[in-house]
């Protein structure tokens, strides 16, 4: 007897962990800090600054003038040796946190002898000296067309440049690449293996030779937007190129529809796989255990559409009547989000005077508590402001605020099957992991590349491809 009751304690005291990391994970995603973070990240990544003009300080300005906007270069001297380079690097390095990185010159003058040179070069870079020809620096040069990497003796690459040209050089981080261009056209590419800051940086090294900089300020010659639209093409064929198995794909969408209660759609879903030719069968040898999600799947249902239409009372009135043992601590993390959703829909409707009455009740029991209260203080300040949709805690009226909540109550009726397998299981789907997976493994190889390329944002890829298909 004592050990059936010790079992009863360790199964009940489990429950209640379990229900309190279901709530606390879902007052998490309701209080918007996953959100929040992704846009501080992408804001980060406005704030990078690209170079804009040319660094005069850091020059060899003995055997060049730089004009006084930054931004065209001429050489004043006469050469007598490989060590009379006018050599200027941008003001700032190429930005990394982008698809693509380029810069354009405009060969007004190719003087004497047209020894012009384009490329990219390191902080540590000789001053003196072509781009191209000391270690950890490229240059795509003018009078030969050759490309010049590191070292002294070039490589056949493309074709001579001279007056009247337009040359680019950009850096592809999709592909660890350097690109240079003339007149709008790719010339050629070489591996990038720097994984430290790089200076745009140009030469000149011949009487008389003139060249302007464009960083941006006016329009390319090279088509910059076709050339990295193609380079996401390429990535999204590669993804496309990978075969998955029809019953695998159909059991993770399955898998998706019956974890948040999708009763219908999941039944159109089964009648359409068995009318595929051939058709689609679900093995359970796939990975798929359907009985963890199985479970009240007609109630989660109910729930879901009362909840997603701001019916909350009646939620309320649902989880009473099947599941009180959820909804009987009044100041648990569910219960605080329905009634912060009951609060949000008396706003939204313009029923002031109940919101506040209502808030006073129910609201006022959280103000004090960890966890709650910056919660709450965002709800009552949606009274604040005439236009709350406009304001910023405007989030609250969105759609998606509705669905955190119905996604919480989902997942605390999961966490009740007394036969659960897996406790992680119902905080999100098996397709919800595996994209929180690849997201992962994206951080992961961006690291790898030196934090070089554009970040990864699940919900852009999605949305480019809600777009594409418009």
């Amino acid at each position: 007897m004592t050990n059936n009751n010790n079992n009863n304690n360790s199964n009940s005291g489990s429950k209640n962990q379990l229900q309190e990391m279901v709530g606390s994970y879902f007052l998490e995603l309701a209080r918007g800090t996953s959100k929040m973070k992704e846009v501080n990240m992408e804001e980060d990544m406005g704030d990078e600054e690209a170079p804009t003009e040319l660094n005069t300080i850091n020059s060899s300005g003995g055997f060049l003038v730089v004009s006084t906007d930054k931004l065209s270069v001429k050489y004043t001297s006469v050469n007598l040796h490989g060590h009379d380079v006018g050599v200027v690097q941008a003001s700032k390095p190429a930005p990394v946190k982008r698809l693509v990185y380029y810069f354009e010159i405009f060969v007004k003058d190719a003087g004497t002898k047209g020894q012009i040179a384009i490329g990219f070069t390191t902080d540590t870079f000789k001053m003196r000296r072509q781009p191209g020809w000391e270690a950890h620096s490229w240059g795509y040069h003018g009078d030969d067309g050759l490309l010049y990497r590191g070292q002294g003796k070039g490589e056949a690459f493309g074709p001579t440049y001279t007056t009247n040209d337009i040359v680019g050089a950009g850096i592809n981080y999709a592909s660890q690449e350097f690109f240079f261009t003339k007149n709008g056209a790719v010339v050629g590419t070489v591996y990038n293996e720097v994984k430290g800051s790089l200076f745009p940086t140009i030469a000149v090294h011949s009487q008389n030779e003139e060249v302007h900089v464009n960083f941006g300020q006016k329009p390319y010659a090279f088509d910059l937007e076709d050339f990295e639209k193609q380079e996401r093409m390429k990535q999204q064929m590669t993804v496309e190129k990978i075969s998955l198995l029809p019953n695998v794909s159909h059991g993770i969408v399955r898998s998706y529809l019956l974890h948040y209660g999708y009763e219908e759609t999941l039944n159109s879903f089964d009648m359409a796989s068995k009318t595929t030719v051939p058709p689609v069968y679900i093995a359970q040898e796939n990975g798929f255990d359907e009985q963890d999600i199985m479970y009240a799947l007609n109630e989660r249902k109910t729930l879901r559409k009362l909840i997603k239409s701001g019916e909350i009372d009646a939620a309320l009135g649902k989880l009473h009547e099947w599941y009180p043992q959820i909804v009987q601590d009044d100041k648990s993390a569910t219960c605080f989000l329905l009634h912060c959703q009951k609060f949000i829909e008396l706003v939204r409707v313009g029923a002031l005077e109940e919101a506040v009455k209502y808030g006073r009740i129910e609201l006022a029991k959280f103000f004090g508590l960890a966890g709650f209260e910056d919660f709450v203080q965002d709800c009552v300040a949606l009274l604040a402001y005439e236009q709350p949709r406009e304001s910023s805690v405007g989030y609250l009226l969105e759609e998606s605020q509705r669905e955190v909540v119905a996604d919480a109550v989902n997942a605390m009726i999961l966490s009740m099957n007394p036969n659960l397998k897996d406790s992680h299981g119902c905080l999100q789907s098996c397709l919800e992991r595996l994209l929180r997976q690849l997201t992962a493994c994206c951080l992961e190889r961006r690291s790898l590349n030196g934090d070089q390329g554009e970040a990864f944002y699940l919900h852009r890829v999605l949305n480019s491809g809600k777009k594409g298909k418009c």
